[in-house]
């Protein structure tokens, strides 16, 4: 693959990611509009979240370790019969599997809620006893029944990508996740313009949205990969080709993957044992944390798996330039991210969340929230990188035993901090809000960092030669401290206007003011990484 069609996969997964992303942003400030940070929002939260654990469990990064590299393979050696007959193995087991535990988990979604959220138990008593308007515990059971079903879909939409990926189509199955997005969208305001903000109903129509919208995800796929595969073979067979090798990577994967998952599992138990709102803030927060993440790293990761797959341990110094390179991409655009969210990042809650029932305490508490998860940021998009470094050498145990040691310390630093941040508090309109979620955030962050430490030196000792990208790191942290005194000078501007600007505008200006000028600063001192950016863009980069 040459160098300029690496590049174009890369920005075409940037620019599906940063569509979808953004309708993530849209979806939602409409679930702020109508639920802001309370007990709605909470059970929300929660109802997600446990199909959710599915749906991570066996999706984008199961199919990213254990598929892509064996198809991919399959592809790259012309051996296209056995390709398909691996995709249609791979599909009936995921057929099975998913769906079997779908199924599971609409029969059992009292017990599931029961033991994902112990602190929604009582709930009934609260409300009789006045000291909360919801139950969220039986209404957290309602929409999990009809959540559960789109997570079965949403798994064999990862199937999709993995096999529009491995030939090089990523606009699409990055572009997937707008119409789930705009599924729940028009839920929300159609069911909020019937009923008014606020009604449970709102919020089940919110989930019938989102099984929807599953649906339409894997469907505008399937045409796409049909013609790839010259139609689909699904079958239960663990002899077709690559599947024993495949299911061979999946038990550590999905045992790593679980871990993660376990990670979020607990992050859910311990806030829904804090006050109301502390679920409900970590959601708003993790939605602007994930985003840089997302355009920024795991659009370089996910387009440089194929190749690194194909490279495997036969080009080891063309395999360590890929991934040094990618490293170098990657913090160019990571650290101002981090800088703005520190510094900037109250403006821009307010501005994408401010509305309807989320008002100022609620914009506090998120923007604290999101300033702990924000100092694992870094670590968590480089290691993701580098656990497809070691997917692609076919090592899946390394970076689940990792994981292991993640979550430990993300619990063992998260727990006692929660309760320690839970004793502070903002006045709001409807009652304080507490803190304790940046507790958990910061166990994260803590977690993430160790996790990106450990695999370093794990994959240190496999290829000796791997080096970080010191001296370029550092010059675009210089840089982004000179774009963060511009950017501070322009929102003391704007303080001083004897008017109030509307929080979006004040964001854009501030925020457009530090992008830019990191930016502007980054061409006129000639930074590689921006002219990479640029190239996968379409802008022809000089020759020297």
């Amino acid at each position: 693959m040459s160098a300029g069609k690496r590049q174009s996969a890369a920005s075409v997964v940037a620019v599906g990611i940063f569509v979808s992303r953004v309708m993530g942003l849209v979806r939602e400030r409409a679930v702020a509009h109508f639920f802001g940070v309370g007990p709605l929002a909470d059970v929300l939260q929660a109802a997600f979240k446990g199909p959710n654990l599915l749906q991570n469990l066996l999706g984008e990064g199961t199919i990213s370790a254990a598929f892509i590299p064996v198809y991919s393979r399959l592809v790259e050696e012309g051996r296209k019969e056995d390709a398909g007959r691996f995709a249609g193995a791979i599909f009936g087991l995921l057929v099975c599997l998913a769906g079997g535990l779908a199924l599971i988990g609409v029969l059992l979604a009292r017990p599931l809620v029961g033991l994902l959220t112990p602190g929604f138990v009582g709930d009934a008593a609260r409300v009789a006893a006045g000291e909360l308007t919801v139950d969220r515990f039986e209404l957290a059971v309602r929409a999990v029944r009809w959540i559960f079903p789109m997570t079965g879909l949403l798994v064999l939409s990862a199937w999709a990508l993995g096999i529009l990926n491995s030939h090089r189509r990523f606009l699409l199955p990055y572009l997937a996740p707008v119409v789930w997005n705009g599924a729940i969208i028009a839920a929300l305001v159609g069911a909020g313009l019937q009923w008014g903000g606020g009604e449970t109903r709102v919020l089940i129509a919110a989930c019938v949205g989102a099984l929807v919208g599953g649906a339409l995800q894997f469907g505008i796929q399937l045409p796409g990969v049909l013609r790839l595969l010259g139609g689909l073979r699904p079958s239960l067979s663990i002899r077709a080709p690559g599947v024993r090798q495949a299911l061979g990577a999946f038990g550590p994967v999905v045992a790593g993957r679980g871990v993660y998952q376990l990670s979020g599992y607990l992050d859910v138990l311990l806030a829904s044992l804090l006050a109301a709102g502390a679920l409900s803030a970590m959601r708003y927060a993790q939605i602007l944390y994930i985003l840089p993440i997302s355009l920024f790293g795991l659009s370089v990761a996910a387009s440089e798996l194929p190749e690194l797959a194909r490279l495997g341990e036969t080009g080891r110094q063309r395999f360590l330039g890929r991934v040094e390179g990618s490293l170098r991409q990657m913090m160019f655009l990571l650290l101002p991210s981090v800088v703005g969210y520190l510094a900037f990042g109250y403006l821009l809650v307010g501005a994408i969340f401010l509305t309807g029932s989320f008002q100022q305490a609620a914009n506090l508490q998120v923007y604290a929230v999101l300033c702990a998860y924000t100092l694992g940021l870094p670590a968590t998009a480089v290691s993701r990188l580098l656990q497809n470094s070691f997917f692609a050498l076919d090592d899946t145990r390394t970076p689940a035993k990792v994981a292991v040691l993640r979550v430990v310390l993300s619990v063992a630093v998260g727990v006692p901090a929660m309760f320690w941040f839970d004793r502070f508090a903002v006045d709001g309109s409807g009652g304080s809000l507490f803190f304790g979620a940046v507790g958990l955030a910061l166990g994260s962050a803590v977690g993430a960092w160790t996790e990106l430490a450990v695999l370093s030196y794990f994959l240190g000792k496999r290829m000796p030669s791997l080096r970080f990208p010191w001296r370029a790191w550092s010059r675009a942290a210089g840089l982004t401290l000179l774009a963060l005194v511009g950017g501070a000078a322009v929102s003391l501007g704007l303080g001083s206007l004897p008017v109030e600007l509307h929080p979006i505008v004040r964001a854009l200006t501030v925020l457009g003011a530090f992008a830019g000028l990191y930016l502007v600063a980054a061409r006129a001192f000639r930074f590689s990484e921006l002219e990479t950016w640029l190239g996968r863009f379409g802008h022809k980069r000089p020759h020297r």
